[in-house]
């Protein structure tokens, strides 16, 4: 492994913080920063249980204090994109030599990262999915790529991104370094707009109703115009895509079904929804309504998830009075 990646620290330790968490930490001296006191203290004690494609226990260090942390290589904010600024302000003035990896959903992550620290930082998007069965135990569902490159705001060079990608596929994840990460961001942001949305408004997890087109009441034919109207954006925007957002729904779909015949995977909006929390549709859908106003091009079933999710927030919320 690269001597500048020796230690690692994995920030938040959701499905996938844990998943990176537990096999990173087969290669590196892995760290993972938490929310709560509790649960740093029995990752220490239990090590982190990956299920699923994979069958291992994960040693790894943790705190809920940043201040505890040893200075480390390669930080990787695994948190959801409603709390990167808190994260930020966390980190900031930590590991200033670190290179800090982003990876979460919709757009802007970045940005709000580099606003705490001049780490060089590295843009990423994963299509890996798992599911967080407690504290200590993470079920690996889809083993997918995770898609990285380097971030132009801080001039991270291509090396770094090369040596991020080695590290994670030498701990037994997928990772596919790229020179421009845009291509495949969007098409991720398109995918995530459409089946989050869906999935959000439904409460349905992403099944087979999200490509069945067969009757004019069918499901897939929502999905289709989200994923049509975010296609539009992205050609006014200038992207080619470097997958279609269409066959990146009907792909995870099969490749559940196949898996595992009861497969049912929950969409991380759909997630918050359930829970009564902020999602992050605002990065997600939200990011692709503003970007379509500013190119001019109209989407209107975007701008509706939109708004109907915005709505769906609003009703939960103990201020809202009825």
């Amino acid at each position: 492994m690269p001597a500048e990646l020796r230690r690692v620290c994995v920030i938040g330790a959701g499905a996938i913080g844990s998943l990176l968490a537990a096999h990173l930490s087969r290669v590196s001296e892995t760290w993972v920063l938490t929310r709560r006191p509790q649960h740093a203290e029995q990752l220490n004690q239990e090590g982190l249980q990956v299920s699923g494609k994979h069958e291992f226990v994960g040693r790894v260090q943790a705190t809920a204090d940043a201040s505890e942390l040893p200075d480390f290589d390669l930080g990787i904010i695994a948190v959801k994109a409603n709390d990167l600024e808190p994260v930020g302000l966390r980190l900031a003035g930590l590991a200033p030599q670190a290179t800090m990896m982003t990876i979460q959903n919709g757009l802007g992550a970045e940005a709000v990262i580099a606003r705490h620290g001049d780490w060089p930082l590295i843009s990423s998007v994963t299509f890996m999915s798992g599911t967080r069965r407690s504290d200590v135990h993470v079920e690996y569902e889809l083993d997918t790529a995770t898609w990285l490159g380097p971030w132009a705001g801080t001039k991270t060079d291509q090396a770094s991104v090369d040596a991020v990608a080695g590290l994670i596929n030498a701990s037994g994840l997928n990772a596919e370094a790229m020179d421009d990460l845009v291509p495949a961001q969007w098409s991720k942001l398109i995918f995530n707009s459409a089946i989050n949305s869906v999935s959000a408004l439904t409460e349905l997890p992403h099944v087979a109703a999200f490509v069945d087109e067969d009757e004019a009441s069918s499901l897939g034919h929502a999905v289709r115009a989200l994923i049509d109207e975010g296609k539009a954006v992205a050609a006014a925007a200038g992207i080619k895509l470097y997958e279609d957002p269409w066959d990146m729904n009907a792909f995870a779909v099969k490749r559940g079904e196949t898996a595992r015949s009861d497969y049912a995977h929950l969409p991380s909006m759909l997630e918050d929804v359930l829970a009564r929390r902020p999602t992050e549709v605002e990065f997600i859908a939200g990011a692709l309504h503003r970007e379509a106003d500013r190119l001019g091009v109209p989407v209107p079933v975007t701008a509706a998830a939109h708004q109907l999710i915005r709505g769906k927030e609003a009703s939960w919320r103990s201020e809202v009075k009825t």
